[in-house]
């Protein structure tokens, strides 16, 4: 059994681009990170449909997953997460403007809460690294980061040069100990 100090130290040595003391072993959101939504049919309805198109997306049916999220988005519009989940299927067919459209009614729905607004936000800020503007991304990184995405903090921390190095020196000097190359340290 391990102490936490060791996990952090193991951690930096295998993440070297996290920061010291993040650590990512699991779902980069917070499992109490739940989105407020009042339960009804309309809700039940729509969360079925994305689950349907979840199913269909993995199956390799963007086509039909894209159409289970729309009938969700339709049964249930205040609903971040359909908004969400249809931008993902959106960018795997390609079509990325009408994917950030999607991811920003899903941030706007969800007002910076919850779940799918931590998911919008990350995917909205790798769209937005992909095609070079940074600054949008960082925006978009760190309301996911403050979230709770270990993910978006990771990205945040490549996307500082200062830091990586930083870590990458940690890392080397760790890699050293390790071989014994850094006597009477």
């Amino acid at each position: 059994m391990s102490s936490a100090g060791d996990r952090a130290i193991l951690n930096s040595i295998f993440n070297p681009l996290l920061p010291v003391g993040e650590c990512v072993f699991s779902e980069d959101i917070p499992c109490d990170l739940r989105d407020s939504e009042e339960v009804s049919p309309e809700y039940e309805e729509a969360k079925a449909q994305e689950i349907e198109g979840v199913k269909a997306a993995e199956s390799g049916n963007v086509d039909m997953a894209v159409m289970s999220f729309t009938r969700a988005i339709e049964m249930a519009p205040r609903r971040a997460s359909g908004y969400n989940n249809r931008a993902q299927a959106l960018r795997l067919q390609g079509k990325i403007e009408e994917a950030l459209a999607d991811l920003n009614m899903a941030v706007e729905i969800a007002r910076g809460k919850g779940r799918a607004a931590c998911q919008a936000h990350t995917q909205r800020a790798m769209i937005h690294r992909l095609h070079g503007n940074d600054d949008l991304a960082r925006e978009d990184f760190q309301a996911a980061a403050n979230l709770g995405s270990e993910f978006a903090k990771a990205q945040l921390v490549q996307m500082n040069p200062y830091a990586a190095l930083c870590n990458k020196m940690l890392h080397d000097v760790f890699s050293k100990l390790q071989r014994g190359e850094c006597g009477g340290v």
